[in-house]
């Protein structure tokens, strides 16, 4: 089992930067990769970014250049810096870990982008 909790979202004017944190307990040793996605009103849930326990990384093409994802060590924590952002950003982000056996996902953060 793997626990999620993300923190950090919140009300930000367009072109401003936000960073979430999402903090992991459990099983981390069995992670492979963490991510981050986000789901708009009305909208299904979408990939922001991925980072795998080798640092490897993967960009939804609507945030690359503006947003950043990187992790500790130990894949206790997962971070996505948010810069430059849209009122297209505004949205719940959900914090992913994959583990062999199944997705585990948190409770989700509101980042809310003002134009």
């Amino acid at each position: 089992q793997v626990q999620l909790v993300e923190s950090g979202g919140g009300l930000v004017q367009a072109g401003g930067s936000l960073r979430l944190s999402c903090s992991a307990s459990g099983s981390i040793f069995s992670i492979n990769f963490m991510g981050w996605y986000r789901q708009a009103p009305g909208k299904q849930r979408e990939l922001v970014a991925t980072i795998t326990r080798g640092g490897s990384t993967n960009y939804a093409d609507s945030v690359k250049g503006r947003f950043t994802i990187s992790r500790d060590s130990a894949m206790n924590t997962v971070y996505l810096q948010m810069n430059s952002l849209k009122s297209e950003d505004t949205a719940v982000y959900y914090c992913l870990g994959n583990t062999i056996r199944d997705n585990y996902w948190g409770q989700g953060t509101q980042v809310t982008v003002s134009s």
